[in-house]
């Protein structure tokens, strides 16, 4: 199995070099240049066996340069029952939202309460393998974050060996919980900055870091090599892909389909990484009938599955769903190389487009083939609170601000269609991350306190739902990272923390 770039497939490494760079040095994505073929007898297989066992699995077909039992020890060690709260690291709730089934996927139990715990408590160890096949150097890990990944990855690699990781935030784009999460971060090896901007300020910002070529020599002459936690680095794609063949045989398990019979995905997006994941995974094998993609008020996704136009030359709106605050969907790049069959000259012709316009076009026959499969569409803040109201008040769940994005779009999709599939709704996040947004949708008029752990207690009791440990003990903690700047000075701030002149 070797990847290569998606703009420059005359780039090929193998899965440890993949995942050590993180990104390709031409800037293109590295993609597998084969994708494992399941049966249904395989699928059928996954009922037999517990999250670890399928990880352990889909794992190995991609990462042909690790041993299994490397592999067994990356999987054993990350998804851990007391890291998770229980044996199923991505358990299914089935729920019904007046006469909609919903089969809510929570990809929240781990040690952030976010989906990106699934990827980022394995990806460390995967790297650290990688790197050791690859290099003698320490890698400095960049993250560009809209909120989850931050946290996520801070904790993923803290202290851990051969790493130093840096972490960027726009300062006035993520939930006051997910900045205490950050600004909070325990660990000798980690840092954090704010940057005066938004997600796609950062996350281009670090792109232009892994590319500039006097900065990558500076660091490999002082013994550091970049990498990313990034969903860019393919590292952290390929464990989503395992939860959606996990949610496929455990609804088997539970009676709520038959193996061979279709699903339908409903995933709350802004980069583009956790619908891409399934997509792998239905070319894999997996039945999948429709994927719906849904977006908050930045709906650039939507409007480019209606219209084959990527246009992110558009108003960029500060939402209660801040993690899908973003008008530059990196993992798209992915997408497009896989539905051209691997034409990485007309992805790279896409992406310069994108960098040097703010816009690109597609071909029919691409936009074609993406509408046989994908559906979009997006709400607003206020649909989004009233759908986490009527979601608690009359049935009883509570979900957070992007899983209700989700809910809603699924609803409007399954009401306007009549389709009847089963549906996997991907709930990426712990309410009590965004404790403001849902008190005021579940409380709807009430006076509610200034203080985020005082909003926190008080849906708690509203509720009659737990407070996720790891959230309750950030009260305590001290914070450790206040800097903020610039989005040009980003660079400064690496060689600075590294103490590199």
């Amino acid at each position: 199995m070797k990847y290569n770039s998606t703009t420059d497939k005359g780039i090929v490494v193998s899965a440890s070099q993949a995942i050590a760079q993180g990104i390709s040095t031409d800037g293109g994505l590295f993609v597998p240049m084969e994708i494992p073929q399941y049966s249904f007898s395989d699928i059928e297989a996954f009922t037999r066996l517990d999250y670890r066992g399928r990880a352990k699995k889909i794992l190995a077909d991609y990462l042909d340069d690790f041993t299994a039992e490397e592999i067994a020890e990356c999987v054993d060690k990350a998804y851990t029952k007391e890291k998770f709260g229980g044996e199923n690291p991505a358990p299914i709730s089935y729920e019904k939202f007046g006469d909609i089934d919903m089969n809510i996927l929570e990809l929240w139990h781990g040690p952030t309460s976010a989906f990106k715990d699934m990827a980022l408590q394995i990806l460390p160890h995967l790297l650290t393998k990688s790197l050791k096949k690859t290099t003698d150097k320490e890698a400095v890990i960049l993250v560009a974050t809209s909120g989850d990944t931050g946290k996520a990855a801070l904790e993923g690699f803290k202290d851990v060996d051969g790493t130093k990781i840096m972490v960027f935030y726009p300062v006035d784009g993520v939930s006051p919980m997910q900045k205490r999460q950050m600004t909070t971060q325990e660990g000798g090896n980690v840092a954090v900055c704010a940057i005066k901007g938004n997600f796609d300020d950062a996350q281009t910002g670090v792109k232009r870091i892994f590319t500039d070529s006097k900065l990558v020599k500076t660091l490999n002459d002082n013994g550091y090599l970049f990498s990313s936690a990034n969903s860019i680095n393919w590292g952290r794609l390929l464990p989503q892909i395992v939860y959606y063949f996990s949610a496929y045989a455990d609804m088997v398990n539970a009676g709520k389909i038959k193996v061979g019979d279709k699903i339908n995905v409903a995933v709350p997006t802004g980069n583009f990484g956790n619908i891409l994941a399934s997509y792998y995974a239905f070319r894999m094998g997996l039945p999948v009938n429709k994927f719906i993609c849904a977006s908050n008020s930045n709906n650039v996704l939507t409007d480019f599955i209606e219209t084959g136009t990527y246009d992110k030359n558009r108003s960029f709106y500060a939402t209660i769903s801040p993690s899908m605050d973003i008008l530059v969907s990196s993992n798209l790049e992915r997408f497009l190389y896989h539905i051209t069959d691997g034409d990485d000259a007309l992805v790279k012709e896409w992406m310069t487009a994108l960098k040097t316009t703010g816009a690109y076009t597609i071909d029919e026959q691409s936009k074609a083939k993406i509408e046989s499969i994908f559906t979009g569409g997006f709400c607003s803040d206020e649909k989004t609170q009233e759908i986490i109201g009527e979601f608690f008040n009359k049935y009883g769940y509570l979900c957070d601000t992007h899983t209700a994005v989700a809910v809603s779009v699924y609803k409007d999709y399954a009401e306007k269609t009549g389709d009847k599939t089963p549906t996997i709704i991907d709930s990426t996040a712990s309410p009590y991350k965004f404790s403001k947004a849902v008190l005021e949708a579940v409380a709807s008029g009430e006076e509610l306190p200034g203080d985020e752990f005082e909003m926190v207690d008080l849906l708690s009791k509203k509720t009659s739902t737990e407070v996720p440990a790891p959230l309750a003990a950030l009260k305590s903690k001290q914070t450790r990272f206040d800097t903020v700047c610039a989005k040009e000075e980003m660079a400064d701030f690496v060689l600075s923390t590294l103490g590199v002149k």
